[in-house]
């Protein structure tokens, strides 16, 4: 009940009061969920029928950058520079009506080998709060899909209502986690792997992709860690279960090049660590594709190939 409270009150407070009381909320709550946070021990194991990641790899590494202001608008070049010198490729998702977005980056991005997607249309509210205020929301939020091209979404602060999804004209949404006690809705959905929203009549459904590292602003400006160790043992536990590792950072919250690092920022290098690390440590052994791919894979090997099997099933049966 505070927790909600929180969030229906938190637009009215500043924003130095709002981390620092979540800072004092959040570390007191990790202590009742350490059997559950960084790690469910669980989880779901991958699902029936499943044959693995292309090329045989050894789990699925999804690299995708939240841009809540104008300020990570402005370093997402930085960033995503920062993932071209490691070898690594990411989704960019902007907010629509909260900044002015630039068509420039926008070229940059998908040059780059990445990624657009859409990050709801402003960034203070739940957008799920009623039926009516969320469908109000759908024809702007679907034609901004339309003209980005854009074919994934991913709800502000972690809202989600799967069902309502459906109005989206998404391939993929990416409003969920694994595990995570922390969120405003912190109802996690058990699994390291992606899996298919099933639609009703014309809804033919979209592929959920939830994240499974911590939260860089949960990590460093909540938490204040001071080194990457989470992030390091929650990616060999889904290496180990040969899982998605699906991570969610803001440059927002970057500090990059050395520079002093504000309030509500930390230091990049601790990124780019986590991704020599990955790089170093596992070698060849990961599939790193930005969402829609990953997206379409599961939905071309996993639901249509299930749906397949089933028909056959059924001229079986009736033969």
């Amino acid at each position: 009940m505070l927790n909600s409270f929180y969030y229906k009150i938190r637009p009215f407070i500043p924003r130095h009061c709002q981390i620092a009381f979540r800072r004092i909320w959040i570390r007191y709550r990790r202590r009742n969920f350490a059997h559950v946070w960084p790690i469910d021990e669980n989880v779901s194991g991958p699902p029936e029928g499943w044959n693995g990641w292309p090329g045989g790899k050894r789990f699925a590494l999804v690299l995708t950058h939240d841009v809540d202001t104008a300020r990570g608008q402005d370093r997402c070049r930085r960033l995503m520079n920062l993932d071209r010198a490691l070898g690594f490729r990411a989704s960019f998702n902007f907010v629509a009506e909260k900044y002015t977005n630039h068509a420039g980056l926008f070229n940059a991005i998908r040059e780059g080998g990445c990624e657009i997607g859409l990050h709801g249309l402003r960034h203070h509210n739940n957008m799920f709060r009623t039926y009516a205020s969320f469908m109000a929301q759908v024809p702007r939020i679907n034609k901004y899909l339309t003209d980005w091209d854009a074919v994934g979404f991913r709800a502000p602060c972690m809202y989600h209502n799967l069902e309502w999804s459906h109005k989206l004209n998404i391939e993929y949404d990416a409003s969920t986690f694994d595990t995570d006690p922390f969120e405003p809705q912190p109802d996690g959905v058990g699994t390291i792997f992606p899996f298919w929203v099933a639609g009703k009549g014309e809804n033919g459904g979209y592929v959920e992709l939830p994240y499974t590292l911590p939260q860089d602003f949960t990590l460093f400006i909540l938490l204040q860690e001071k080194d990457i160790e989470i992030w390091k043992r929650k990616l060999d536990w889904i290496v180990a279960r040969g899982g998605m590792a699906l991570l969610v950072t803001h440059p927002d919250y970057m500090g990059f090049d050395g520079e002093k690092c504000g309030f509500e920022e930390y230091p990049a290098d601790y990124y780019a660590e986590l991704l020599s690390y990955i790089k170093n440590r596992y070698g060849d052994q990961y599939w790193n594709p930005v969402p829609q791919e990953i997206a379409r894979y599961w939905r071309d090997n996993m639901v249509e190939r299930s749906s397949d099997q089933q028909v056959m099933l059924n001229r079986g049966a009736g033969s």
